[in-house]
């Protein structure tokens, strides 16, 4: 795999190793290490951070605060980023509505908005899914009335990731009915401090808050905040999730994932031995890290090809990528909780009682585990399900 690699692109990693090495605030390095939550103070001093470097925001244009770095590049910038164990710059922010609004956004929203955005300013939930608008997310309900220089937004949003933290939220409505489910969708920016919404937590099955309901009543949103041209979104919203799945190898993070059981699994013992000397482990790792390699070399086969692509071309086998990224993400997560083992009941149990992770009488790394194996499940489904993914290869890879 070396070989897909140029003398400069080793210096830049090196480059890239060096900064992230010595810029990662400590507190920040170990809670990511750990996989702990990161407050949004810690998440907005790190974009600070990367910011004042020129880095929030590598893949944007370099009129509006990006790098010019390629695909290539940008890759491996990720790579480092998750290897020295700090969080990625917020997805919603820098890789959904600032390229979006970078593509198709008037130049006052670019002067207004883009800065904010890379500096954590703005935070943004993305307002796309809704009760039965999921996976079939052109079935969306929630309507936007022109009324004068405002839209009028009534609805519901549903799955909103940390919108408890959110300022702005970007969201997919409904302007126009008839016709095609895919037409007639409009794009806005809505200020979160609007009268009108309301924001409702959703605890997930790890018993934290990581996603919410949004419900929007009357919410007066300006014309000013459409981005792009009324009743064209999908068009834009496809455009941001196929830029979401180029990069869903996630394969940093599964090596990551890797490591961290080696590590727990050295301290664990079975039968006199630890469980790295185990056959059953050393087998299942073994065949999680061929196949992790194998997808390694085919994210850097369909990276090189983007890098020949014009601008704005979409290759279906991003979708590639995200399915089996997903699979094999979830795959590190269950060889962790067989090495919990026993340890993992408790807090199986203190889940289902709503019980603090720091209450149960299990080591914290097991506790972790199986928050992470719940929360994780939801892998396969967001950024499209494995099922979309499985369609889109079928009728664009496979011509059926």
């Amino acid at each position: 795999m070396n070989s897909l690699y140029s003398d400069e692109d080793v210096a830049f990693r090196n480059e890239l190793r060096a900064f992230f090495q010595s810029s990662v605030p400590p507190g920040l390095r170990r809670k990511v290490q750990l996989e702990q939550n990161v407050s949004p103070e810690e998440m907005r001093e790190w974009h600070r951070i990367l910011d004042a470097k020129g880095w929030a925001a590598p893949a944007w244009d370099a009129n509006w605060g990006g790098t010019g770095w390629g695909p290539m590049q940008i890759h491996l910038y990720r790579e480092q980023m998750q290897l020295a164990h700090a969080p990625l710059p917020l997805a919603m922010n820098i890789n959904l509505v600032g390229p979006l609004i970078i593509a198709f956004g008037s130049d006052d929203q670019k002067t207004s908005f883009l800065p904010r955005i890379r500096n954590l300013d703005y935070w943004f939930a993305q307002g796309f899914s809704e009760p039965g608008a999921g996976s079939d997310l052109a079935a969306l309900r929630t309507s936007a009335v022109r009324d004068g220089d405002f839209y009028v937004v009534n609805g519901q949003k549903a799955w909103t990731t940390l919108a408890q933290y959110a300022n702005w939220m970007f969201a997919l409505v409904r302007t126009e009915s008839g016709g095609r489910k895919q037409d007639g969708i409009t794009y806005l920016l809505i200020d979160m401090a609007s009268p009108g919404i309301t924001v409702r937590p959703v605890i997930t099955i790890d018993r934290d808050h990581h996603v919410n309901e949004v419900f929007l009543d009357n919410v007066r949103v300006p014309v000013a905040h459409r981005v792009g041209e009324e009743n064209r979104a999908w068009n834009y919203a496809k455009f941001l999730l196929s830029n979401e799945r180029l990069f869903g190898a996630r394969t940093a993070l599964t090596n990551l994932k890797i490591a961290r059981i080696k590590e727990v699994a050295a301290g664990v013992m079975q039968d006199g031995k630890p469980l790295t000397e185990q056959p059953w482990l050393k087998q299942r790792l073994t065949l999680l890290e061929i196949e992790l390699r194998a997808l390694e070399i085919t994210f850097l086969r369909i990276l090189f090809e983007v890098q020949q692509r014009k601008p704005g071309e979409f290759d279906t086998k991003s979708s590639m990528l995200k399915m089996k990224g997903s699979e094999l993400f979830q795959r590190a997560d269950e060889i962790m909780l067989e090495v919990a083992g026993p340890a993992a009941l408790p807090c199986i149990e203190g889940f289902l009682q709503g019980k603090p992770t720091d209450q149960l009488p299990v080591p914290e790394w097991a506790a972790t585990a199986s928050q992470k194996y719940f929360l994780n499940r939801a892998a396969t489904i967001y950024a499209g399900s494995t099922e979309v993914q499985h369609n889109i290869l079928a009728k664009a890879a496979l011509g059926l």
